[in-house]
């Protein structure tokens, strides 16, 4: 393969690539509208279901916010009821932000429902192989995106 042929397959694939990041974005930045959220705390609160449990230091260290944001984000949120500050058994100073499942299940997956039966119809349609180049490539560019995300808030 030629080295125009290379870089315009390389420019190309950018062009799809940044095209796919911005519709994530500006999808999210919509159902978060239509669930009242920022387009940041929607996310955020996604993370939050995914961990479980953390603490707002967890969360700083996790998302590169400062701790007064974390604090605002987290007030925001458990003022929707979506989460819920928990002091530890152990040590009554420490606190965990708990995700109220329920509530924001309640909440996101009626604006969820259309994407994901979409999104299940294209999976469908790729072979096996195809489905594995797929996922090697999304595994790896969240590995350089967290590892270039980490070096950055450092």
């Amino acid at each position: 393969m030629s080295k125009t042929t290379i870089d315009s397959k390389t420019q190309q694939f950018r062009s799809l690539s940044r095209a796919y990041s911005d519709a994530s974005i500006l999808m999210h930045e919509a159902i978060a509208r239509k669930a009242g959220l920022s387009g940041t705390d929607h996310k955020y609160l996604g993370l939050i279901l995914q961990k479980k449990e953390l603490t707002a230091g967890d969360l700083a260290q996790l998302t590169g916010l400062t701790t007064g944001a974390v604090t605002g984000l987290i007030d925001r949120l458990e003022q929707k009821e979506l989460v819920k500050r928990q002091f530890t058994k152990d040590d009554r100073r420490k606190v965990l932000i708990v995700p109220q499942e329920q509530k924001a299940m309640e909440l996101l997956e009626p604006l969820f429902a259309d994407l994901q039966a979409k999104t299940l119809a294209l999976i469908a349609s790729f072979s096996e192989t195809e489905l594995q180049v797929i996922e090697k490539y999304f595994t790896e560019a969240t590995q350089i995106m967290q590892d270039t995300a980490q070096s950055l808030n450092q």
